[in-house]
Formats: structure tokens, sequence, C-alpha cells
């Protein structure tokens, strides 16, 4: 199990102790700053708690170790298009459920108001610092939200079902519950992401019922009470609300085919479906669908950002652990030059990402007020999310190699970290989708791009402002002569801006050392370059103190 004790060699690591994941992160402490009255702080506090014990991990454990598996008929051969789970996993998304995870950043909470996304943002790291998979659920509930209550009417209705924070995981229709949650059905095989033109079509009927036929490819955590699908119609494609079951109680016609055999989230299903006849609600217009996606993709992106720093987070700190413990020639293995500089390297980019991820959840809660900080979040959000879960990938790998052979065991919590890790990259478009959602809306915008520029530029120093955002423009300008350079563009987007935040929220130590390596070193292809003349060791005890 994941918190047994290690071996190596003659040494005896002790176990990865309990921690406190909020009270521990000094990066993500300073980046909420000014908005934690003590009833909040408490919260946090109890929630960072509860995620760094090893109750959790033996619950993550038995949720990966018992995957779901599809109940498709009953012993009659009744169809039943069921997937059945370890109460692990469904013990996990309770407690998420119950956190807000799902509907915080939307509901009237009082007690969060003006820091929703912050907060909600905060408790997402922390939780995906010990399992990521669960938080499908949460993650795709509040995207399509987000989407319901952007296109009136039917968001009222569903917002109400949620905001009971209640996981109720029964398969009833929702007048017999007491919570749902929402997911998504935009994938269709061989489709873009979402389909640009589905094969799913909507069909009307004379009374004006609306009815689905066509299929989903990827169906995350296909128990959720409803999903938003879109469909083909006579005026274009148009979004809709799927629920398990028809409004007079049936069960309605979304045929699971079978459970996909994942790379990583073991602990979660994900589906594929058939949709037939299924009874369905119109989600806004076909003229409106574009933008009702944009906000759902926004919201999807900006979860995985945070999904993948905090899974980042957790890998590292485990890799910590290891080399502090570990001794060679009775010297403590952080102790040696190289090694502390490698995760010194790697500590910057998940402090970054850290900081970077809540300085965007503060751009959510002003977007509707701040057209400069709505402009920031439409840039960043897509760069945020490309950098944050290639960084991801990277450091799981380096906190693997920290263990050597050890780390290479499905035994071991790591191996799951970097499968999980591979997930947030593909969600909202993988990551030529993104740079090129980027290049975009500098052609589109090009008054927001300047804007959310200015944002950037505000946080950095005099000579980073004016050398980065240079750089910055220098290279939307090279994309819009040549696609093929965009990656160059988001990743530049990325840097600069995670750069801004670590000097808006991290002490100088952190700051200097990843501005001066990401925005003005030369090009770089794994952690370990750090130069001597920075703190290689307080960078790692600043970010990871000893538990």
């Amino acid at each position: 199990m994941g918190g047994a004790a290690e071996t190596r060699g003659t040494g005896r690591i002790p176990s990865f102790t309990p921690r406190n994941a909020f009270e521990s992160d000094a990066i993500l402490i300073g980046a909420l700053e000014g908005m934690l009255g003590p009833e909040a702080e408490r919260g946090l506090a109890e929630h960072g708690a509860y995620w760094g014990s090893s109750e959790v991990r033996e619950l993550v454990r038995l949720a990966e170790t018992h995957p779901p598996h599809l109940v498709d008929r009953d012993p009659f051969g009744e169809r039943l298009d069921g997937v059945e789970y370890h109460p692990a996993r469904h013990a996990l998304v309770r407690r998420s459920i119950e956190s807000g995870l799902a509907v915080s950043a939307w509901d009237e909470d009082d007690a969060e108001r003006g820091h929703r996304h912050a907060l909600r943002a905060a408790r997402v790291l922390m939780t995906a610092q010990t399992d990521s998979a669960h938080l499908g659920v949460a993650t795709t509930s509040s995207a399509v939200l987000a989407t319901l209550i952007a296109a009136g009417g039917i968001g009222d209705e569903w917002l109400a079902r949620t905001v009971s924070r209640r996981f109720d995981h029964r398969f009833l229709p929702v007048a017999a519950k007491s919570g749902v949650t929402l997911g998504l059905s935009l994938v269709e095989r061989g489709a873009s992401y979402p389909a640009s033109m589905p094969e799913t079509r909507a069909r009307v009927d004379g009374d004006g019922a609306v009815h689905l036929d066509g299929h989903a490819w990827f169906l995350q955590a296909p128990m959720n009470d409803a999903f938003l699908t879109a469909a083909r119609t006579a005026d274009g494609p148009a979004l809709f609300l799927v629920s398990r079951h028809r409004s007079d109680g049936h069960v309605n016609g979304l045929r699971l085919e079978r459970l996909k055999t994942t790379l990583g989230v073991r602990g979660e299903a994900i589906a594929e479906a058939s949709l037939i006849d299924c009874e369905a609600v119109a989600v806004g217009t076909a003229e409106t669908a574009g933008d009702l996606v944009a906000r759902c993709l926004q919201a999807l992106r900006f979860d995985a950002a945070t999904i993948a720093a905090g899974i980042a987070r957790g890998a590292l700190a485990r890799g910590v652990h290891h080399v502090r413990h570990r001794r060679i020639a009775g010297e403590a293995l952080i102790d040696q030059p190289l090694m502390a500089r490698v995760l010194a390297d790697a500590t910057l980019d998940t402090a970054a990402a850290t900081a970077l991820t809540i300085r965007l959840a503060h751009a959510l809660d002003r977007a509707e007020v701040d057209e400069g900080e709505a402009a920031y979040a439409r840039l960043v959000i897509p760069a945020a999310r490309y950098w944050i879960a290639k960084t991801a990938s990277a450091v799981t790998a380096e906190a693997i190699e920290c263990l050597g052979g050890n780390g290479f065991v499905e035994d071991h919590e790591l191996a799951r970290y970097h499968r999980d890790a591979l997930l947030p990259g593909l969600t909202g478009g993988a990551g030529n989708t993104l740079a090129l959602d980027v290049l975009r809306f500098v052609e589109e915008s090009p008054d927001g791009f300047a804007a959310a520029i200015g944002e950037i530029a505000v946080d950095l120093d005099r000579q980073s402002s004016a050398a980065s955002a240079d750089l910055i423009r220098s290279a939307a300008e090279a994309c819009v002569a040549d696609q093929g350079s965009a990656r160059i563009l988001i990743e530049q987007v990325a840097l600069a801006a995670a750069a801004a935040a670590l000097h808006r929220f991290a002490p100088r130590v952190i700051t200097e050392a990843f501005t001066d390596t990401r925005l003005e070193g030369p090009w770089r292809a794994s952690f370990g370059m750090l130069d001597g003349r920075f703190d290689a060791r307080g960078i790692v005890d600043y970010a990871f103190p000893e538990g």
C-alpha cells in the first residue's frame, strides 16, 4: 500500500508522513493572503489536513486497485447500463462534493463572495495532491453548471439540485435524489474536441420534445445524472442536456457500450456510449452554442491546470521526502549539490504552477467587472493548461528518478501520479488545439491581447516586464505569419504569466530563480540546470518543509 515504508539497499526510508496540504504550502498561503478571514482559513486548513491524511491515501489505493466495472445487464438479460464502483471511490467523491468543488464557484455562499474561484481552486489543488481520478465528477459538474447558468433558464433548476452539496450515487430519477452531478459528452469517434459538426443528431417531435441519436466516445464518470451533449440541428450544432432518466422517471436511451482500459485515473470509469432516442433539453440555441462551449472549455481547462499543479506538487513532495532520508556514504542524498539543484529546478515549476492557478482564479473572480482581468483569463487559461500539464508529467518522472527502481513499480504511489498526470494534457483539447486557440485570440481580439499582456507586465519588474512583453508580441507576430510556431507563443505566454504570478505572491529566492532561468536564461531540456548562485536547498526547503 502507498503508506508502507520503502527500502533501498541497507537503508530504510520512513513512510511519507501525513501532512497538512494547506499549512505546508507557503506559496499557496501567500497567494491567498488578504482574502482569508478566520473562517476561510480554518476551512482550508481542515481541507488540507483531510487530503493529507493517511486514511485518504488508503481510500485512493482501494479505489485504484479495485477499478469500476460495467454492469450492462441483469440476470434476466435486461439492460442496466450501470457502473459498479468500490465504496472508496464514492467516499472520495462525496468528500469533494461536500467541500463544494462542484458548485462553490457558482452558488450564493456569502462567506466566499468575491473569492469563490480562488478558494475553490485552492481546495482543488490540495485535493489533487493526493488524488485526481475522482475529481472528474466535480470538475465536469462545475463546467456544465457554468454553461447552464450562462444559457439561462435550465441553469437555475440544475443549480438548485446541485447546490445541496450532497453526493447521491444511486441510479434514480433526479427528483428522487438528494444531490446530482453533471458530466460532459462533447467527444465523438474521430472528431475534434469538441466536435465542430457532431454526428449526433437532434430531432424535434410534434409535441416539441427533443430526442437525440448518436454516440459518445469519451464519457467520464458515466453514472453522472446528466450530460451536456452537442448535436446537429437544422440550424447548426447546438447543446443539449441529456439526463440518465427521462422526465417520466424511466431510464433514458443512453446505452453504455464499454468501459475503456485507460492509461491513468483508473479509479474512475470512462465509457463509450450510444444515444438512442434520448430525451434531451435544449441548452441555449445554435447561435449561442459556440460561446457556451467556449465558457465550458474555459472552466475545464482552468480546472485541468489546477489539477496538474496539484499532481506535480504531490509527486515532488514524495521525491523530496525520499532523498531527505536516503543516505549515501553517510550523507543525505539531498545534500548532494546536483540532487539539490535538480529538486530546486523542479520546485520552481511547481511553485510557479501553484501561483499561476491562483492568479488565474483571482482573474476569474473579477472578470465580470474588469475587462483587463477577463482578457487575461481568456489568454492565460489555455496557456497555463498547456504548460502546467506538460510540466506535471516532467515533474512526476523526475520524482520517480529520485526513488530509482523503487519508483518504477505499481506498488508505489508515484506510478499512479505519473499516469494520472497525462489526463490534464488532454482535458479541454490537446496541446496544438490550445496553441491555436491562443493564436485565434491574438488575431480576433488585438485589444484584448494587449490588455492581457498589460496585466502580466504589471506584476513583473521593469526589465523583465519590457523583455517579456516584447518577446510575446514578437512571437505573436511570427505566429500570425506561421501557425507552425504557435507553441512558441503559448509557452512564452505561460512562462511570463507564471513569472508574474510569482512576483506577486512568492519571495525573491523563488521569483528571481524562476525569472532568470525561464525568461532570461538559455533553452533548457531537463531539470538540474539551475545556476550555482541560487540557494537550491533553500528553495526546496521553503516549498517543501520537513514534516
